[in-house]
């Protein structure tokens, strides 16, 4: 059944046929489930509870209500990017693959954003394969068709310019369909670039959030691209992304810094002594954006912009990057390079705190990050690592009561240092 295709007319009368709407009654709310996320996979559920779950929510994307269809794709994203489910999924794949392809076609933008992500973490549960490649080749271009849509909402846009690139990354084996992602990001992301003979700031627009994906985006594929389309592209843009630094918007700034200290670490992975025309304006323009003043910006924007600029600058002038190290059970892995930082960002922001869970577990994601296979745990060490919600409520008691009778102590001695003088 999970993995048949179903004659079901997208959202038509048919949708609302006796056996969906029997499901439907057992998940009135799949909302809750939605929002539970991570809380929902704990140990007291068994795997059969979650994949009862799961199969109801299946189920409610046929929903006649955009609402109920939008919760229940959300939920099962949530429960996909917090447990590993492959043997489950891959029986239900076309089945979800034709759900994310009508809420993406039919559905309005909080749905097509639902349907979107839900597609992204689709591919990373199944990794590179032929499973991939046909939820690309099915999504692909529904996927391009919104991004370009001029009339599609710019929040769905964003989402599916995301899912487009990290889908691409994941399960294209075919080079000139790489390209291709390549040039549709590029079409959307460089309509932000200044022009040569206008010397202003560039002001933020309601596309802008849609042009920071598409960079962000077109920058990973660059990651996974041959030597020869590196240099191409390189050649191409070198030379116009610093313009995105004039930006008013400060997460375009940012995205255009750091997309500029990669693009610096692959020229230079190419040619060790490669050498860039206008380094000393594009170093000035870095050094004034790391000690930024402007009274007219938030306190919390200049802080988080002079931290990420400082680590640019000493990319780009001492090919220097700051290692952070990033822990995840008993195994930590650290960030060294600008390609790996990027690479690591661009996962977290879809998986969220599940990220941790699948880097422990998740092998495509281990072998991307060089992980190896994952680590066989015994139970005696899984239970030491993992503590129970009621176990976890009682220490945060006892912590708590803890801290108050200290506070208490403390107000006690200075009630008395008061008194004797």
């Amino acid at each position: 059944m999970g993995g048949q295709h179903r004659n079901v007319q997208p959202f038509s009368d048919e949708d609302a046929s006796i056996e969906t709407m029997s499901h439907c009654s057992g998940y009135s709310d799949p909302s809750s489930f939605a929002e539970d996320g991570p809380e929902v996979l704990d140990e007291e559920g068994s795997q059969e509870d979650l994949e009862y779950k799961l199969k109801g929510l299946i189920d409610l994307t046929l929903d006649k209500s955009a609402k109920t269809r939008q919760a229940a794709l959300e939920g099962i994203k949530n429960a996909l990017a917090s447990k590993m489910l492959c043997e489950f999924i891959l029986e239900r794949r076309m089945t979800l693959t034709d759900s994310i392809e009508r809420c993406l076609k039919k559905g309005k933008s909080d749905e097509q954003r639902a349907a979107a992500a839900l597609a992204s973490v689709l591919c990373i549960q199944l990794g590179p394969g032929i499973e991939s490649e046909e939820i690309l080749k099915t999504l692909g271009p529904i996927l391009k068709k919104i991004i370009c849509d001029g009339t599609a909402s710019i929040q769905a846009r964003q989402t599916c310019a995301t899912c487009f690139g990290v889908c691409c990354f994941i399960a294209t084996d075919d080079i000139t369909e790489l390209y291709s992602t390549l040039e549709c990001l590029e079409s959307i992301f460089t309509k932000s670039y200044i022009k040569e003979k206008d010397t202003n700031v560039l002001c933020s627009t309601p596309s802008t959030v849609l042009h920071i994906s598409s960079l962000l985006a077109w920058t990973l594929l660059l990651t996974i691209c041959p030597i020869s389309e590196v240099k191409k592209k390189l050649e191409m843009h070198f030379h116009k992304l610093p313009s995105l630094l004039s930006c008013d918007d400060v997460n375009m700034r940012i995205a255009a810094g750091e997309s500029l200290a990669l693009l610096f670490e692959l020229a230079r992975g190419i040619e060790s002594d490669f050498f860039y025309e206008d380094m000393e304006s594009l170093t000035q323009m870095l050094r004034a954006l790391a000690t930024d003043g402007n009274k007219h910006r938030a306190k919390v924007d200049k802080r988080k912009q002079r931290s990420v600029f400082r680590d640019v600058l000493r990319a780009v002038e001492e090919r220097d990057f700051p290692t952070e190290t990033v822990k995840f059970g008993p195994e930590r892995m650290y960030i060294d390079s600008w390609v790996k930082k990027h690479t690591y960002d661009t996962f977290k922001e879809i998986l969220g705190s599940g990220m941790q869970y699948h880097l422990q577990s998740n092998e495509f994601l281990r072998n991307v990050f060089e992980l190896g296979p994952p680590v066989m745990l015994d139970a005696a060490t899984l239970k030491t690592m993992k503590i129970s919600r009621f176990e976890r409520h009682l220490y945060n008691s006892a912590a708590f009561k803890a801290r108050t009778k200290a506070r208490s102590k403390c107000r006690d001695k200075r009630a008395d240092v008061g008194e004797f003088f």
